[in-house]
């Protein structure tokens, strides 16, 4: 049997450390370790309490590497990055990531409660719109399953979440909440990384995450 490992993820620069452990705390992971480094705090967190002291489920949170930060920053200086003179493939990818947050590498997480992934989207709301940190931070787009499952349909109607969403997923019997932060860097300009957090109902064999419908 071979499970997933850990995904290592990096915060912009050394300012932005404390601020992408607390999100990512939000989000439930658990944080284990807390290493002060001179360049910037490292962080091992778990998907669940039950990994902590497991191989796997592992999340490690660093500061960007000062080579590929100079990378990044070189790359950026030489695509006009933030200036009105900008390379139009620059807008052009902001554009089709607005459209489709899965457009890009992306790191998703499974949750076994519906009502704890409403909980935590609330909780995330609440965190960018009242915690002056994190205003303008976050960015929350959400996904419906394509409907058609009466049950589904009308437990997703009654959500304080989910309940007004148009977007659908690209599949049934799922649910996607994307949460882009510039907290944390990926992507060719280092510019944000997408966290997904899904949701499947039970019984269902087909799925969000089994079958892709277009």
């Amino acid at each position: 049997m071979r499970t997933m490992g850990h995904v290592a993820l990096h915060y912009p620069d050394r300012e932005a450390g404390p601020l992408a452990a607390q999100l990512l705390g939000a989000i439930g992971f658990v944080e284990t370790q807390m290493l002060p480094l001179p360049d910037g705090n490292f962080y091992r967190f778990v998907v669940d309490e039950r990994h902590r002291q497991r191989g796997d489920g592992i999340v490690y949170l660093s500061c960007l590497p000062s080579t590929q930060a100079a990378l990044i920053a070189a790359a950026r200086e030489a695509l006009g990055h933030g200036t009105p003179h900008a390379h139009p493939a620059i807008a052009d990818l902001r554009a089709a990531l607005d459209s489709d947050p899965e457009y890009m590498f992306h790191v998703g997480m499974l949750l076994d409660s519906l009502e704890e992934l409403e909980r935590v989207t609330l909780a995330l709301m609440a965190l960018e719109k009242s915690d002056p940190a994190f205003k303008d931070r976050l960015r929350i787009v959400i996904n419906r399953p394509q409907p058609g499952d009466a049950a589904v349909d009308a437990r997703l109607d009654a959500s304080a979440v989910f309940g007004s969403v148009t977007r659908h997923a690209y599949g049934r019997n799922g649910v996607q909440v994307f949460v882009e932060t510039d907290l944390l860097s990926s992507g060719p300009l280092g510019d944000s990384l997408v966290l997904e957090l899904d949701y499947v109902f039970p019984g269902k064999d087909s799925h969000i995450l089994s079958v892709v419908e277009l």
